[in-house]
């Protein structure tokens, strides 16, 4: 058999590279539509049980009279988180990923479609985990990354994408320091060795401390956004 034969030359493609190059393409587009309009869009990323809602719901609670809120709930299933946040007086929606880790950016274009108008922030909780999720650009003018104590402080190291991705990193669960071997310094320098001079939050959303400091800090990065 002749090895030459062009039936041998078999075309491999690149489908992450490909996927993800679209994806980067459509997250730029959908980004620029949301600031014409007004609208700001936070993803919020972190492995489960980190306290992603209740640090939402905490956060929500003290910008209401700032902004109109709405929230996007991704998970593979279920609509706990969704029927979490309405009860709490927000509008949310639940996006169900189909079994995908992540969100993309058409499925947040899908997802912002279905919140409808009227919002002038939108907080995305994407699906729990500390891989997928940074790996795919959702079109938001913000990423936040939230870390709990209970987890330990070597995520960073571990999980090196997600920091790098981050626009700022919320410290959660602090409230839980003295029951783990947590060291705060430390994890902050491994942070920062991932993206030098990114703002890092200590706070607890269960008991409000650290949540003033980390509100008012959001609130400035918004204003500054839109203002530039």
């Amino acid at each position: 058999m002749d090895l030459t034969d062009d039936r041998m030359n078999v075309k491999v493609l690149e489908l992450k590279e490909k996927v993800l190059a679209n994806n980067d393409a459509e997250a730029d587009r959908l980004r620029a539509e949301l600031k014409e309009n007004g609208i700001f869009y936070a993803n919020i990323m972190s492995s489960p049980g980190s306290g992603k809602t209740t640090t939402l719901l905490a956060t929500s609670s003290r910008l209401r009279e700032d902004f109109h809120i709405g929230v996007m709930e991704a998970d593979i299933d279920s609509d706990v988180d969704a029927k979490t946040v309405a009860a709490a007086g927000f509008h949310a929606v639940q996006l169900h990923t189909g079994g995908m880790c992540h969100l993309t950016a058409d499925m947040s274009r899908q997802g912002l479609a279905a919140l409808g108008p009227g919002f002038d922030l939108v907080f995305l909780e994407n699906v729990g985990n500390l891989v997928c999720p940074a790996e795919f650009d959702t079109g938001a003018q913000m990423n936040i990354v939230i870390l709990s104590v209970p987890e330990g402080d070597d995520k960073p190291l571990k999980y090196p994408l997600m920091f790098e991705k981050a626009d700022v990193v919320l410290i959660n669960k602090t409230d839980a320091m003295e029951l783990f071997d947590f060291r705060m310094e430390s994890v902050i320098e491994a942070i920062h060795a991932r993206k030098a001079g990114i703002p890092v939050f200590a706070v607890s959303a269960e008991t409000g401390d650290g949540m003033d400091a980390w509100c008012a800090w959001f609130k400035s990065a918004v204003a500054a956004y839109r203002e530039n």
